[in-house]
């Protein structure tokens, strides 16, 4: 899910910590492309592209990602859950 200009996804507290919770691989690739990878290999959660000059919601949740981008649209974090 590109968030952009949309709200954040709904947290949840449930599921926490299953399946795949990180992705070191995506550092340097396509944002886009990137959050396709992360909801397909791990379905219980939602990532959301964080663009230069945003600023997240603070809260903890385990079934969302925050995938911060450069100013060209790649990863430039690793993402995680939370």
């Amino acid at each position: 899910m590109s968030c952009g200009n949309q709200p954040y996804p709904p947290c949840y507290s449930t599921c926490c910590h299953q399946g795949k919770t990180s992705w070191p691989e995506l550092v340097g690739q396509n944002a886009d492309k990137a959050t396709a990878t992360i909801q397909r290999e791990n379905p219980l959660v939602a990532a959301a592209i964080i663009l230069p000059g945003q600023r997240p919601i603070g809260d903890y949740c385990c079934n969302r990602v925050f995938v911060w981008a450069d100013n060209n649209g790649n990863v430039s974090r690793v993402p995680v859950i939370g």
